[in-house]
């Protein structure tokens, strides 16, 4: 039986400095490794103990299961109390994770998006492949905002157009008159009105 893949963890931005360093007179000359603290777990710790956010609401920020985000936080706190006894450097880098900044608006079809992949620039909207894209100014479009303003799933065969029910892709949706499969409004073989 093969192990569940990792999903990348939510991040709202990377932290503001790489590390910590100890000093004092009892760890002159005593190079210890760092202990490495990855993204996911500074993420978990300043949900936690910064923003004072419970388990259950910091799970959802992090988009992972409250288990999963509980064993996360016990991992980081186990981490700086080792980095704390025994007078450790600490480094903070790594882990599968997605920065949720950046956000890029794509002219054509009016998506917002941001770049999971921070070293690759970006080139085109994911949705629609258009090249006609731009920083988004301020905050991200709700789901329930772009609803309001004509947000369809359209059938390419037959015209029908249905509201767009945020989280769920509109090409796993059917037409319920001719069974086919729908697709977004504004996006490549749709009908526009």
């Amino acid at each position: 039986m093969s192990p569940n893949l990792k999903r990348p963890r939510k991040i709202l931005s990377p932290p503001p400095v790489k590390g910590f360093k100890p000093y004092g007179p009892d760890l002159d000359g005593k190079p210890a490794e760092p202990v490495m603290l990855l993204f996911e777990e500074y993420e978990a710790l300043r949900l936690c103990d910064y923003d004072m956010l419970n388990h259950h609401h910091a799970s959802q920020a992090m988009g992972v299961s409250r288990p999963t985000f509980t064993r996360i936080y016990a991992s980081v706190r186990q981490k700086i109390a080792r980095a704390f006894v025994e007078g450790r450097q600490i480094t903070v880098e790594g882990g599968k994770v997605y920065f949720d900044s950046g956000w890029y608006h794509c002219s054509s079809c009016s998506c917002y998006f941001n770049n999971p992949e921070m070293q690759q620039a970006v080139t085109a909207c994911p949705l629609c492949g258009s090249k006609a894209i731009g920083k988004a100014e301020g905050e991200p479009v709700s789901a329930f905002e772009v609803a309001d303003t004509n947000d369809l799933c359209v059938c390419p065969a037959c015209g029908l157009e249905l509201l767009h029910q945020p989280g769920q892709p509109c090409g796993q949706q059917t037409c319920p008159s001719c069974h086919t499969r729908m697709r977004r409004k504004g996006t490549p073989g749709c009908r526009m009105p």
